[in-house]
């Protein structure tokens, strides 16, 4: 199993979801976050200076199997992708294992849906 984080832009979210949902990811966790950016020069928009170092920015916490990281990545680089410095972060690491508190059952089947 794969613990992939991503943060992306605020204005990407819809997209994002709406990619992770199209290629069955569809639990994650996520949260508003504020950050510093690489970038130090502040940028004009509509004749207003604004500083790019204080970013706002979602936290997107996805944990797959091993067979959904590829395609879980490919959905986040197609949907948060602007093209422009600030698009964001993703990172992976590996999960030992998973429990579904409701059953006690472990392993990647905890990450599937269960019929009724």
């Amino acid at each position: 199993m794969k613990k992939i984080e991503a943060i992306i832009r605020k204005s990407k979210f819809i997209q994002v979801k709406e990619a992770l949902h199209n290629v069955d990811v569809n639990f994650f966790s996520y949260w508003d976050v504020t950050g510093l950016g690489n970038e130090k020069e502040a940028h004009v928009y509509r004749g207003v200076s604004y500083s790019t170092q204080d970013i706002q920015r979602r936290y997107l916490s996805i944990v797959v199997n091993d067979d959904f990281e590829e395609i879980t990545i490919k959905a986040l680089l197609e949907a948060a992708s602007t093209g422009d410095v600030g698009d964001g972060k993703i990172f992976v690491s590996d999960i030992s294992e998973a429990y579904r508190i409701r059953t006690g059952e472990k392993g990647g089947e905890t990450l599937k849906k269960k019929s009724k």
